[in-house]
């Protein structure tokens, strides 16, 4: 929540200026996009679409080593594109050097360039859920990229837990898995409640009108901002950054600024998650596997011992945790690749190429 639809996606960018950051960039090639249209699209609930556009992004030569990276609620692959990010994974020697790998970005379906409520059809758009997202991905890279297998499946928070299921469907699809911010088990607990508070405050909105407004309801924004604040951020850091009620006002006012996701899509991308429970499938995943998790995340908080129970279920997984300081930002960590570069290097190489 990219972000799923996180504190630190491109959306609001505005707000970076307020914290502390030290940004290192690398050069890798120039992105470029491209689109993919999926004839008679069948959904999960039953809903077709007779044309379901697939917007990505690619860094680097169709030639390379096919990787796929997926992004988070709210997001979009662009957003990933990012010094943060990008920087410290695309470069020269970095984990996923784009002279030597092929990057695909794809847009989940409700998202960025892809198909979405808001280009027009608003609530009577086909309901989605995360199974939905996967076939589409599957179909862009087969179909319209000619891509049958790929090194890596990579994602952070919805992109994580596309990941999982990525491996259940597909389990010889790819040489690796990397899920991040995320966590196998069903939708539930706070992670779970704060997002359905989100899509209920939407709802009973007046503004709303079943989703025919003609205007942003007014409290999409503020329960999307209360949302984020709740659920990404860290526990230390925004005490580091918001020591003062001054400070945090201004972050607040900031955040709900520049919070500008068409209200139709936000309840949709949010209310995608309400069946996703992987759990019961994954004995299915063949693919090496490595989950990486903050500790300072508050959608899937280590101590509950969910991660362990269900990680146990993957045969040869492994995980890492990120500790929380005044430098991890909570659900929001992972996409500061600074704290799992090294590790993700050494992960790759340690695998076959198939």
């Amino acid at each position: 929540m990219t972000f799923d639809s996180f504190r630190w996606s491109a959306a609001i960018g505005a707000a970076l200026s307020l914290f502390s950051l030290t940004v290192s960039a690398a050069d890798y090639p120039v992105p470029k996009e491209g689109d993919f249209v999926v004839r008679n699209f069948k959904f999960q609930s039953g809903e077709t679409l007779p044309d379901l556009k697939l917007h990505y992004a690619t860094v680097g030569s169709p030639s390379g080593i096919p990787v796929v990276i997926l992004h988070g609620t709210g997001g979009s692959g662009g957003k990933l594109l990012t010094p943060l990010f990008a920087g410290e994974l695309f470069g020269p020697g970095a984990p996923l050097d784009a002279s030597k790998y092929f990057i695909i970005l794809p847009d989940a379906i409700g998202h960025g360039g892809s198909a979405k409520p808001s280009d027009g059809l608003r609530a009577k758009f086909p309901h989605f859920d995360y199974a939905d997202l996967v076939e589409a991905q599957q179909r862009l890279l087969e179909e319209g990229l000619g891509i049958h297998h790929v090194r890596l499946v990579m994602g952070y928070s919805m992109g994580g837990m596309e990941t999982w299921l990525w491996g259940e469907r597909h389990p010889g699809f790819m040489d690796a898995l990397v899920p991040m911010a995320s966590q196998p088990s069903p939708m539930a607990s706070r992670n779970w409640m704060l997002r359905r508070m989100l899509i209920e405050t939407i709802k009973n909105d007046p503004g709303y009108m079943n989703g025919d407004y003609t205007e942003q309801p007014r409290e999409a924004r503020i329960a999307y901002a209360n949302h984020l604040i709740a659920s990404a951020g860290g526990t230390l850091a925004d005490q580091a950054q918001f020591p003062t009620r001054e400070l945090a006002d201004k972050y607040v006012d900031t955040l709900v600024s520049v919070l500008n996701m068409d209200a139709n899509d936000l309840l949709y991308a949010y209310s995608a998650s309400s069946d996703y429970d992987p759990s019961p499938d994954l004995g299915r995943i063949a693919a090496p596997t490595l989950a990486i998790n903050s500790a300072d995340d508050e959608r899937n908080p280590p101590e509950t011992g969910i991660m362990d129970k269900y990680l146990a279920q993957v045969k040869g997984a492994k995980m890492l945790l990120v500790p929380a300081s005044t430098e991890t930002r909570g659900h929001g960590t992972l996409v500061m690749a600074k704290f799992y570069t090294a590790q993700l290097g050494e992960f790759l190489k340690s695998l076959p190429q198939k």
